[in-house]
């Protein structure tokens, strides 16, 4: 017995959600096509989970439509909705071996004990874990009771996969492996998938589209190099990859390039279809040089600085304001109060509209 995926599509169309006189998701249209990763990300209370759970059916809009594949489910409840969903507690059931817990959705839904017990050393096996299933979840690593989660949920064949915020009860280096293997599963078995983070490089490594929320409502959406490399806003520039976000001026545009005047230098990179005027640019804390403070564009004191092993990070004061800026020079570490010097590379760099 194989497990057979059949993705579906996802639609919103002018949804709606109050909480009493709080409105948490104001007019979100949005498509999430079958067989794509979408990551919903954001910052706490953005809309991102009650997004999630509206689509699980434990939620329901105030007004609007809710598609899965092709289906209107708005007023359905969350055992019709055909989805499934990860917990950020994995919710496994402690004294139920690891194939009863996987099991458990099939037999539920009606499938007798030896074809639910078949599908469930399948999902296992898909999941890396054959061989584990009469083991407790007790007997598992954090990372193998994830998997043990995911398994349950995709044993059942739903349309789309649900993951809420999978991987926060997992250590740094253990979220990096886990992500990679829930990334390459969903590649391999082509199911779609909705996945909810708060965490900016999570959201960039597992995509293929990333929505992120702002105050119950799309900020932007696009590829993980589209919202990395052209933020829409000081917003996204910022919560993207922490940008530094300082004010300067376009002084002249010409062939989708603008030269722009930025502290007491000039450079030039695309307009992104902004007009000669006061702007932002958006520069990432690996896009600038150290130098000499005589002749730099950003000229400054040293505020703080941290060594991190292979790289070392600085707070800098400058007129554009404080910037924060990473080094890989690791042979020397300047103290604060040091005058130094910043230009900036070609690339990293964005402007964004005033």
């Amino acid at each position: 017995m194989s497990i057979d995926i059949r993705p579906g599509s996802v639609t919103f169309q002018n949804v709606r959600k109050n909480f009493g006189a709080v409105t948490a998701i104001a007019d979100l249209s949005l498509t999430i096509e079958p067989g794509t990763l979408v990551t919903l990300l954001g910052p706490s209370g953005c809309g991102k989970t009650t997004t999630l759970r509206m689509i699980a059916g434990l939620e329901h809009p105030s007004a609007g439509r809710i598609s899965i594949g092709g289906k209107d489910v708005t007023a359905l409840p969350a055992n019709e909705r055909d989805v499934s969903m990860v917990f950020q507690s994995y919710a496994l059931f402690p004294h139920m071996s690891v194939a009863d817990n996987v099991a458990y959705g099939l037999i539920s839904s009606g499938l007798r004990k030896a074809e639910a017990r078949e599908k469930a050393a399948d999902g296992l096996a898909l999941v890396g874990l054959a061989g584990y299933g009469e083991r407790l979840p007790s007997e598992l690593s954090g990372g193998q009771q994830q998997r043990v989660a995911v398994a349950r949920a995709l044993v059942v064949e739903p349309q789309v996969l649900l993951l809420d915020e999978p991987l926060s009860n997992l250590d740094a280096r253990l979220r990096r492996r886990v992500r990679t293997e829930i990334r390459e599963l969903q590649q391999r078995l082509g199911f779609t998938a909705v996945y909810v983070t708060h965490d900016q490089e999570e959201a960039l490594a597992v995509s293929d589209t990333v929505i992120v929320m702002h105050q119950g409502r799309i900020a932007q959406a696009g590829t993980p190099r589209e919202l990395y490399e052209a933020p829409a806003s000081a917003f996204i520039a910022d919560f993207i990859g922490e940008a530094n976000v300082v004010p300067c001026e376009v002084t002249r545009v010409a062939d989708g390039r603008a030269e722009i005047r930025v502290g007491e230098g000039g450079h030039a990179l695309a307009a992104r279809g902004l007009a000669v005027g006061p702007a932002k640019l958006a520069i990432r804390p690996n896009a600038m040089t150290l130098r000499e403070a005589a002749g730099a564009m950003l000229s400054g004191r040293v505020l703080h600085a941290a060594y991190l092993g292979d790289h070392v990070e600085y707070e800098i004061e400058t007129k554009a304001g404080p910037i924060f800026l990473i080094d890989s020079g690791t042979d020397r570490m300047l103290a604060p109060g040091t005058a130094i010097g910043v230009d900036l590379h070609d690339r990293g760099l964005a402007l964004v509209p005033e």
